[in-house]
């Protein structure tokens, strides 16, 4: 069955970076369309970045934009997220995601 394991996220401070994997299993990735998604304290899910199976395309939502790189290498079957300049607003539980399906997540908390 299809596992997405998350890792790579913890406590930051404001202007700090992390980079974040999720390694997929259980499918063919280097076929599939990849997305981050990001769930803050109080809020509802939102959408990050996506990739498309050759790495080629991506996409950022607008408050992301210029700060975060997402990627993948799909002789590793693994996905990232390359995250600058961090905002305390960009604290929350980071997923990837396939199509409906989410891994388990990885904390992510800006903070001084």
């Amino acid at each position: 069955q299809v596992q997405l394991v998350e890792s790579g996220g913890g406590l930051v401070q404001p202007g700090g970076s992390l980079r974040l994997s999720c390694v997929g299993s259980g499918f063919i990735f280097s076929n599939d369309h990849m997305r981050w998604v990001r769930l803050p304290p109080g809020k509802e899910l939102e959408w990050v970045a996506s990739i498309y199976g050759d790495g080629n395309n991506v996409l950022y939502a607008d408050s992301v934009k210029g700060r975060f790189t997402i990627s993948r290498d799909n002789a590793k079957n693994t996905l990232y997220l390359q995250m600058n300049s961090l905002k305390s607003e960009d604290t929350a539980v980071y997923f990837c995601a396939k199509d409906s399906q989410r891994g388990q997540g990885t904390q992510v908390t800006v903070s001084s």
